[in-house]
């Protein structure tokens, strides 16, 4: 059984799916601008291409439709399989302190949602992005994908190991917490480089390691923080 519309009625009816789809992209967009207005601007961030490009990402879409209408507050958000998708603030201030511009080539370790992959795709020339849990490897890739990112490539794998074939990277980010940095990361860094990462088990600090151009590494903590343990493959099946 089907209801037979007449062809005025049809273009009625597609005019008000895409008026509501019009409002609704307004409706985000105004959310995300209040967002970096009142959570990230306000706490000191002020690079204006990463505030730029956290007001177009549509967090939106990056977060399960449970937890939707919840996308740009101040908070971490669940996305299953034990993540989270991190608070607005935290993402901003991690990309800030990345120094991104758009010669250098990055390493994510934990994508996640895919929304700091996101984030940083129009800041750098690319994105390799490591996800340990396959499920969400393959949901980020294909919202990337759907949402026209062409500079980001999504891998499953154990981001201990890093990504050794396109190693050396300008910049590493890592968005789970290890007990210490991984050497293979640190040996993955361009000399001249910059990595950020959460680090620690029961108290974590925000960390920023730079390479110099001999090699030798200086290490500096931003903030205390709370994030997800970094899991190795071993534990996760990989």
């Amino acid at each position: 059984m089907y209801l037979k519309l007449s062809r005025g009625r049809c273009a009625a009816l597609a005019q008000i799916v895409l008026t509501a789809a019009v409002i609704s992209c307004a409706v985000n967009a105004n959310d995300a601008a209040t967002m970096v207005r009142e959570q990230i601007e306000s706490r000191g961030i002020k690079n204006p291409a990463v505030l730029q490009s956290l007001r177009n990402t549509p967090r939106h879409l990056f977060v399960p439709a449970q937890v939707r209408a919840l996308a740009y507050t101040d908070q971490p958000l669940p996305i299953g399989y034990g993540a989270t998708i991190s608070q607005p603030y935290i993402v901003a201030l991690m990309t800030q302190l990345l120094e991104p511009s758009k010669e250098l080539t990055v390493l994510e370790i934990g994508t996640g949602s895919g929304y700091q992959a996101a984030v940083l795709s129009p800041l750098v020339k690319y994105v390799y992005t490591i996800e340990i849990v396959p499920e969400l490897a393959r949901s980020a890739k294909a919202i990337l994908q759907k949402l026209g990112y062409k500079n980001i490539s999504v891998r499953a794998g154990d981001g201990y190991k890093g990504w050794p074939e396109k190693a050396p990277f300008d910049r590493i980010v890592l968005t789970a917490a290890p007990p210490e940095i991984p050497r293979v990361l640190i040996d993955q860094l361009r000399p001249g480089g910059r990595l950020v990462a959460p680090v620690g088990e029961n108290v974590q600090d925000l960390v920023v390691i730079d390479k110099s151009q001999d090699g030798k590494i200086s290490r500096r903590s931003v903030i205390p923080v709370r994030f997800v343990p970094m899991v190795k493959g071993t534990e996760a099946g990989n």
